[in-house]
């Protein structure tokens, strides 16, 4: 089991709410720090597949320059899967955000992140998979 080997079930954990936390805060420095720089995007929001981690850094900053913000993110249903070289985190996610008109809007969806372990040993996100519930 690769996760056994390189991290612990609770490392890719820790490394998933530290994205989790982030996002739920709106950081946009923290949220971002999770993910390698060439990580993929692909959400059920988006046209098409985000090819890289500074194509949703844009994306994101405009969302934060309307007015945009996360008031709450849930995570429920979590599950840590080795595949090859890579350890899945998979879980439910129930967000809250508003809009800068105060609109606040409510999802449930599934989520994917895919994560690695860099030269230096540090766990990273490189893919994100966002669906409807």
């Amino acid at each position: 089991d690769l996760v056994a080997r390189i991290h612990s079930e609770g490392e890719v954990l820790a490394a998933a709410d530290r994205i989790i936390e982030a996002f739920a805060a709106t950081n946009t420095e923290g949220y971002f720090a999770g993910f390698h720089p060439a990580a993929t995007f692909v959400f059920h929001t988006e046209p098409r597949t985000l090819a890289d981690r500074a194509e949703y850094e844009r994306l994101w900053a405009g969302w934060v320059d309307s007015g945009w913000r996360v008031v709450s993110c849930e995570s429920s249903q979590r599950l840590v899967t080795a595949v090859g070289a890579t350890a899945v985190f998979s879980h439910a996610v129930h967000t809250v955000t508003q809009d800068g008109d105060g609109t606040r809007t409510a999802t449930r969806e599934r989520e994917s992140i895919v994560f690695t372990t860099t030269p230096d040993g540090a766990l990273v996100a490189v893919h994100e998979h966002l669906s409807v519930a």
